[in-house]
């Protein structure tokens, strides 16, 4: 064999990159063959076969070493978790890297979000890159690793069981440690360098809380994630000193009969609303439309403790047992809080609507309002449907009728403006005192949510405009356009169930709505609405306006809810600035910092999505540990070559069949058909089937749930021979039965 061909066999077997004198060494090269490596490594790197690293050592072109630092920055349609090296100096895009499933803790790839960084182990398996977590990076990459466990007293020492799904056996705590816990506690523990008996020891850094209480599943989800979790006495004491607002300059709206409309179990209020006709002949049955948003800025001045703390904490936070406020009860509970029949300051923006719904003017003032009724989204609407309630019927002529008419007007302009119409189910988790899941029902959509959902998108375009036209900076919400290769997987998808879409076609939200509605009543509506869902990117903040594709808008902000987000807080400063609204508007200095804190909050949103998530998964798979062994109806909600990830129909929850539980055939997975296939027989399960599957194992602690398909596969023709031979090309297969992809390319690039 050449000399040439058995470098790259080596490289290609070692994986890392190896210096000339590894490669020697490996190749066990000695005379002539020695003296001729340098030319042969030469005559390599001329070709493009290889390419050096660190200067001294050679890899194969393009390929990735077998460690290294990674980030996360996308899904593909599968719900697969997307990486990149974090350090990529090439000119060429760098290979795809698919996180495994399972390497998440508390569920779906749940610790690690878009944005964050891991320590990785890669395999290459011919058409791209497997990646498995070896450790989470902290945001500032200079902390010791920290764990998070279950300590048990075994013997004379105790054990601590991770809370993550990927670790693989439990670790010891150190000696010196084990009188500092007690039998149950939940800890923070951090690696050593120490060992007895040869396992690795661990130190306790923290002991937070005790694994049986009604709280811990939310406890273990805020503290993985790095949720910060209560509040300086600085910012304590600034928010319990601080005095209602009176109204000065303001505007008196206290006689205008604004109401709150909030979810039913809300406790912020931070927006108002009301309408009226326009009373100008020059706008014949137009509308005035009034938002008013809690005035934050009174009370939390920039640079102030509550101002850092809010800013370090980016959002608030929902779980299904409690809120995690971004600003303390004091403010968000009440001095904030557009509480019914009690002086609030607050900002408005006054809105002009034609009858078309299409905005004329508007403009931005600070007032005094108090609110003349606190409404739920189902009070409003049986209100309008004819059964108001004792607190809906004296609002229900003079407030909730206008209110309704004028998003009539607002409809006909949304529909000619059609944003993205993506129908999803949402629901709800009830946790009662103990810690255990009360109820968990779907969440009702009334007009009632769209009213309201349309006047703050209108408000929230109006405080870009404004800000743009006065040329101050501001931090924009933005949605980029979907990219190609997300079309891509999208249109071969709905080629397997016989519907069009044309690659190279511009995407727009007419396009995506117009497939929905083709579907609504077919047996794939769900799946292609979650499809489409998929194949849309995700929102951020940023100081560079790209425009809002799904709401299909050119200038968008987020105004109003500052009492749960700090880029609403940040936007209200800078209006309160460029309209001459007082003296405690944005500074020089935060405008300067206004890409970092875009930055710092878009990190801060996904950290709480993940941890929303991780909560829920757990309180789940607590409630449904009592029915392992019992069959669920479920839908197919994920594809990939290691097994299907299922949605619950009832409980929505989220859970996985390992590719070892579908049977004895070998199956191969399919990407294009986002299906996995029978090599044998051509049986399938395919993305969105609706499936039945028993549960096999529920760990509240981690929040996994693992089980074994009982529907059989559906037939379909066999694979062709040359997925055989590429399936074989890969080695044996788990138990006989483990397949692997027929792709040629993954068809994801950076």
């Amino acid at each position: 064999m050449a000399l040439s061909t058995r470098i790259l066999s080596t490289l290609e077997h070692h994986g890392d990159a190896m210096s000339k004198r590894d490669i020697s060494r490996v190749l066990g090269l000695a005379g002539k063959e020695k003296t001729g490596l340098k030319e042969a490594l030469r005559m390599l790197e001329n070709n493009g076969k290889i390419e050096r690293q660190d200067k001294r050592k050679y890899a194969l072109t393009g390929r990735l070493p077998n460690v290294f630092v990674a980030q996360f920055y996308d899904r593909d349609l599968d719900g697969e978790l997307l990486a990149r090296p974090a350090s990529w100096d090439k000119e060429t895009p760098p290979p795809t890297i698919i996180l495994a499933p399972g390497e998440g803790s508390g569920g779906r790839d749940a610790a690690i979000g878009i944005g964050e960084r891991a320590l990785i182990r890669v395999k290459h398996d011919g058409e791209g890159y497997i990646a498995r977590i070896i450790k989470k990076l902290p945001q500032d990459q200079t902390t010791d690793q920290r764990l998070i466990g279950v300590a048990r007293k075994i013997g004379n020492g105790v054990q601590i069981t991770l809370t993550t799904r990927k670790a693989k056996k439990p670790l010891i705590l150190r000696p010196l440690d084990a009188e500092k816990v007690e039998d149950g506690d939940l800890v923070i523990v951090a690696q050593t360098r120490e060992r007895k008996r040869g396992l690795e020891l661990v130190k306790l850094v923290e002991r937070i809380g005790d694994v049986n209480a009604p709280r811990a599943a939310s406890l273990i989800a805020l503290t993985e994630h790095g949720i910060p979790q209560g509040f300086s006495d600085a910012e304590v004491e600034q928010a319990e000193t601080a005095k209602p607002v009176t109204l000065g300059k303001r505007t008196d709206l206290r006689d205008l009969d604004l109401i709150t409309i909030d979810p039913d179990d809300a406790r912020d209020f931070d927006d108002a609303v009301h309408a009226r006709p326009d009373t100008d002949p020059k706008n014949p049955d137009g509308w005035v439309v009034t938002v008013a948003i809690a005035d934050v800025a009174a009370y939390v001045p920039g640079g102030s403790p509550l101002d850092r703390g809010a800013r370090k904490r980016g959002n608030s936070v929902y779980l299904p047992d409690q809120v995690v406020p971004m600003l303390p009860e004091r403010l968000s509970n009440d001095l904030c809080s557009l509480r019914p029949h009690e002086d609030r300051a607050c900002m408005v923006v006054q809105m002009t609507f034609d009858a078309q719904g299409h905005k004329r003017n508007h403009t931005f003032l600070r007032a005094l309002m108090r609110s003349s009724a606190r409404l739920s989204y189902s009070q409003a609407q049986a209100a309008i449907d004819g059964k108001p309630d004792e607190t809906a019927a004296p609002v229900l002529k003079s407030v909730l009728k206008p209110l309704w008419a004028a998003y009539g007007a607002l409809k006909i302009a949304r529909a000619k403006r059609n944003p993205l119409e993506i129908e999803s189910t949402e629901r709800k988790i009830r946790v009662n005192a103990q810690g255990q899941i009360a109820s968990i029902t779907k969440q009702e959509r009334f007009d009632a949510h769209r009213l309201i959902e349309e006047f703050m998108v209108a408000a929230n375009v109006c405080a870009a405009e404004t800000l743009e036209q006065k040329h101050v900076p501001l931090i924009y919400r933005v949605h980029d356009a979907s990219s190609a290769e997300k079309l891509h997987a999208l249109s071969d998808f709905l080629r397997t169930i016989d519907m069009k879409w044309a690659k190279g076609e511009r995407a727009t939200t007419k396009r995506f709505n117009t497939l929905i509605q083709k579907s609504r009543d077919g047996k794939y509506a769900e799946v292609i609405n979650e499809m489409v869902l998929r194949s849309q990117m995700q929102a951020i903040y940023d100081t560079r306006n790209i425009g809002h594709f799904g709401l299909n808008l050119t200038h968008y902000a987020h105004f109003t809810s500052p009492i749960r987000r700090y880029a609403d807080l940040t936007v209200h400063r800078a209006l309160i600035r460029a309209c001459g609204l007082g003296s405690d508007g944005a500074t020089d200095a935060e405008q300067s910092q206004l890409k970092s804190i875009a930055e710092e909050i878009t990190a801060a949103e996904r950290r709480a999505m993940a941890a929303e998530r991780d909560a829920a998964g757990r309180y789940i798979a607590s409630y449904l540990s009592e029915h392992v062994g019992t069959s669920f109806s479920a839908r197919i909600s994920g594809v990939t070559r290691f097994g299907l990830f299922l949605r619950l129909a009832e409980a929505g929850a989220d859970g996985f069949v390992p590719i070892r539980q579908l049977g004895n055939e070998y199956f191969i997975h399919d990407e294009k058909a986002h299906a996995l296939v029978g090599r044998d027989t051509g049986g399938r399960y395919t993305l969105g089937q609706t499936v039945t599957a028993e549960l096999m194992e529920a760990v509240p602690l981690t929040g996994g749930l693992l089980f074994e398909m009982l529907t059989v596969p559906t037939p379909g023709p066999r694979p062709g021979k040359s997925a055989h031979r590429r399936d074989s090309s890969h080695g044996n297969s788990h138990n006989g039965k483990r397949g692997k992809s027929n792709k040629h390319h993954r068809r994801r690039r950076s």
